[in-house]
């Protein structure tokens, strides 16, 4: 049996995410960590991109940062996607919890 793997990690000061989406939810949320994903619920439609800048918005939002900091790195068009959160100001419980080693 394979140990799931942490959907968070650093890279300098940057934190990488592995996010699974599901849209057309009835509020914006982390729900927390699912296997080796994050699962998020967004309100917006998956057309046109619209969960996928609902994600941005909420996530720049959840961490602190401005909309310019949240980049997809992966998955434009899946429910799997690959986050880079850039310098993060603020750590949600279901991410701090991996690294809570104290």
């Amino acid at each position: 049996m394979s140990t799931p793997t942490c959907p968070c990690r650093w890279e300098g000061k940057d934190l990488i995410l592995t996010i699974r989406l599901q849209p057309r939810a009835s509020r914006d949320e982390i729900i927390g960590i699912q296997g080796d994903h994050l699962k998020v619920r967004v309100t917006a439609p998956p057309v046109e991109g619209q969960a996928n800048a609902q994600l941005i918005r909420f996530l720049a939002s959840t961490f602190k940062v401005s909309k310019s900091g949240v980049r997809l790195l992966a998955g434009e068009k899946g429910r799997e996607k690959i986050v880079k959160i850039m310098a993060p100001r603020c750590l949600p419980p279901p991410i701090v919890e991996p690294f809570d080693v104290f």
